[in-house]
């Protein structure tokens, strides 16, 4: 192993789906596992497989697609996980299976109710079946941030003479700040030496994520747990856009240390990732947020008019984020437009590409400008979608001040068109009381976000809604229009589809 390279292993599809609101359906996962390998991670954690029989299934379709990333699945230490872990990712050329447990004195007397040697055998007894599947075993110290250093090498040696390549040492309650890691850090290298490769997988919870996994990887850390715009459980985990450009950025601290992170790939994955899940970045999200390369006030905008590095010091295009700049029009050709999801990032079949460019000459005939956004949200929303049970034809609605809104629909299901309407509390609540009417499923709304996807009166809207549906786990859709209420409408069949689609696997 070449030492100076830092392994970026991400974990968006397992420890970032874990967000609130963040599940993903197996086709939209798949979309994002193809959209890491551009990226040049090193390794990604494609799930948990024992979670759910679609955890399972999506990392099993995820192995068989990509072929330049090392595949892993997440396992507890219990031959039930591991077996399931091992399976799913059977497929894959190059296969990792992560089993884990706690190591921290609280975890171990509350959660787990063992004794320090019991909770050293079970390790060694995972990470020795975990060995029969897999050559590569990444072992990880659940809570070690927590954890007694004494404890840690102990365990550590164990998993290791056990067969385990990686060490991961997660910061898993976010409590530590960087000198403290990087002093754990460097006493786990040096007692580890060339035994295996010490990893980091820092939480946020007191906004430390990143800088702890910097100063883990100054201490020798050579493999980084991340994920795209931080997404993750409570606070979320490092960015691994930060990470990956801090390490480039500041070359005068971090070389010879390096990543083999395609820097241009960064900002088109950040915005797929917020696509499908939902979650845009902040803002003022470093890198990655709207506006990280935006200036008002009047003596920075001086500045960078002068020379742009008085205020930035990372230029835009460095992540492959360009100025929202007017693209394609009306006139505008099936290459021309090839050429531009390229340039944009997307590499879409011959269906795909046809699709995606019918849906593009329909918007031009009701958007006056079309921006490299508009491309970007229309595409993500015709490469992710489900099977179409319920497919919208028509939708009329109307709304008054001083009384009911009404939604009037037809939908196409099988070869039938069905009809129906429905009065609401707003035109929104119409519209899904009709839907649920039609369908026979009744949903419950849990959460439901509009937002312009580019600039304008005529703007995109993208409604983003969570729905349970029949009590289940909630599901997300996506709705993209010019008009709010058909961007909804999509969203919520987008939803049904979505579930129906997993309930009948």
């Amino acid at each position: 192993m070449d030492k100076n390279k830092i392994i970026v292993f991400d974990t968006t599809l397992r420890d970032g789906e874990q967000s609130p609101g963040a599940s993903m359906n197996t086709e939209e996962k798949i979309q994002i596992a193809l959209q890491l390998e551009r990226l040049g991670v090193d390794v990604m954690e494609a799930g948990f497989a024992a979670a759910s029989s679609g955890d399972f299934d999506a990392i099993n379709q995820i192995a068989k697609q990509v072929s330049n990333i090392r595949v892993a699945s997440l396992a507890r230490a219990l031959q039930n996980d591991i077996k399931a872990a091992g399976e799913a990712i059977a497929p894959a050329k190059n296969k990792r299976i992560h089993t884990f447990i706690a190591t921290s004195p609280i975890h171990m007397e509350h959660k787990l109710k063992m004794t320090p040697d019991q909770v050293i055998k079970k390790a060694v007894e995972a990470v020795s079946y975990a060995k029969t599947f897999v050559d590569d075993v990444e072992f990880s110290c659940e809570d070690a941030g927590r954890s007694d250093i004494v404890f840690l090498k102990e365990i550590c040696a164990a998993v290791v003479e056990a067969g385990a390549r990686t060490l991961n040492l997660p910061d898993t309650v976010g409590f530590r700040l960087p000198n403290e890691i990087a002093v754990m850090i460097k006493e786990m290298v040096d007692f580890i030496g060339d035994r295996a490769i010490i990893s980091v997988h820092n939480h946020n919870d007191l906004g430390l994520a990143v800088a702890n996994t910097l100063a883990s990887v100054q201490a020798g850390a050579r493999q980084v747990e991340c994920t795209i715009n931080g997404l993750g459980e409570r606070a979320g985990n490092a960015a691994l856009e930060e990470i990956v450009m801090a390490i480039r950025t500041r070359n005068d601290v971090f070389a010879p240390l390096y990543t083999d992170i395609v820097t241009k790939e960064i900002y088109a994955t950040s915005r797929l990732v917020a696509s499908i899940t939902g979650i845009e970045p902040q803002p003022n999200k470093a890198i990655v947020g709207k506006n990280a390369f935006a200036h008002e006030s009047g003596i920075h905008q001086d500045g960078v008019l002068k020379c742009a590095q008085t205020y930035e010091i990372i230029k835009a295009e460095d992540i492959g984020a360009e100025k929202n700049s007017l693209v394609l029009g009306k006139h505008s050709g099936r290459h021309a437009f090839k050429d531009k999801l390229i340039n944009l990032g997307f590499d879409l079949d011959n269906d795909e590409l046809n699709d995606a460019f019918i849906k593009f000459k329909d918007l031009c005939d009701k958007k006056k400008e079309i921006f490299d956004d508009d491309i970007r949200a229309l595409v993500s929303s015709e490469i992710t979608k489900v099977p179409q049970i319920y497919d919208i034809e028509k939708l009329s609605t109307s709304s008054c001040n001083a009384g009911h809104a009404s939604a009037a629909i037809s939908i196409k299901f099988e070869d039938e068109i069905i009809q129906d309407a429905a009065l609401g509390n707003g035109t929104a609540d119409a519209i899904f009381k009709v839907i649920d009417r039609i369908s026979g499923v009744n949903g419950e709304l849990k959460d439901y976000k509009v937002g312009a996807v580019s600039q304008g009166k005529d703007a995109l809207a993208k409604v983003t809604v969570k729905v349970a549906f029949e009590n289940s786990v909630p599901t997300i859709g996506h709705g993209l229009d010019i008009d709010t209420m058909l961007a909804s409408a999509k969203a919520y069949i987008g939803a049904l589809n979505s579930y129906l689609s997993m309930k009948n696997k």
